[in-house]
């Protein structure tokens, strides 16, 4: 049985935390920043969890090893 090759994409876009669950950072962070509060943008900065329906179809594409 071959190995499962690890999605170069979800690996760039999720972390996964120390008890197992799946960090994601925030959308709407990169660019035309001018437009956004500095309040909405530092709360942008933060990553968040993500939630349980989701993590599921990620953990798929990332395989722990």
């Amino acid at each position: 049985m071959p190995k499962i090759k690890t999605h170069r994409g979800a690996k760039k876009r999720f972390k996964f935390t120390k008890n197992g669950k799946l960090k994601r950072f925030s959308a709407y962070a990169s660019h035309l920043k001018v437009g956004k509060t500095s309040k909405r943008k530092r709360r942008l900065r933060k990553g968040t969890l993500l939630k349980k329906v989701d993590s599921k179809r990620v953990k798929r594409l990332l395989p722990r090893g």
